[in-house]
């Protein structure tokens, strides 16, 4: 079993807005980290797309 060890990273987000991650999370059955990382992810294979 692969256990991933990490660094934290704190962000400051209005209520609504970690409301909306946090219902948003639940609905896709998806942790926030597993969101975030998909969407970091995602911002890397749209700029090796275009590159070239």
């Amino acid at each position: 079993m692969y256990i991933m060890k990490g660094k934290t990273l704190t962000i400051r987000l209005s209520e609504r807005r970690r409301n909306k991650l946090y219902l948003y999370a639940a609905q896709k059955d998806r942790t926030i980290t597993a969101l975030i990382e998909e969407w970091i992810d995602s911002l890397v294979l749209e700029k090796e797309d275009t590159a070239g």
